[in-house]
């Protein structure tokens, strides 16, 4: 949350009581949950807009930005799975006999 661990929000918090007070902590504290609530509301009423705009038949996973980021695109292109090679068209050795050896190859 905003790079702040427990101890700092700690500290936040009994700052913002010295410096509020105690006597007008629970009307700013009342606000806070008034705000919060407002916001969940319009978070709601926000979605249920879209959900009757829209639809359930929407596939989110094409509307994503983030498929058309440059890097994937990239990574995507150069990391394609490359055919396997052909097998070679020898035939086998026959039995008894050591394999063909190249000296020229080694």
């Amino acid at each position: 949350m905003f790079g702040i661990n427990g101890g700092e929000l700690l500290v936040l918090i009994v700052i913002a009581i010295v410096v509020v007070g105690p006597e007008r902590m629970p009307e700013y504290a009342r606000q806070l949950r008034e705000w919060a609530l407002g916001l969940r509301g319009a978070v709601d009423k926000g979605r249920a807009q879209l959900k009757a705009e829209v639809g359930d038949d929407v596939d989110w996973d094409k509307l994503d930005p983030r498929q058309y980021d440059p890097r994937r695109i990239v990574r995507e292109a150069l990391y394609e799975p490359t055919p396997a090679p052909a097998p070679a068209r020898t035939a086998p050795a026959p039995a008894g006999q050591p394999a063909p050896f190249d000296a020229d190859a080694t």
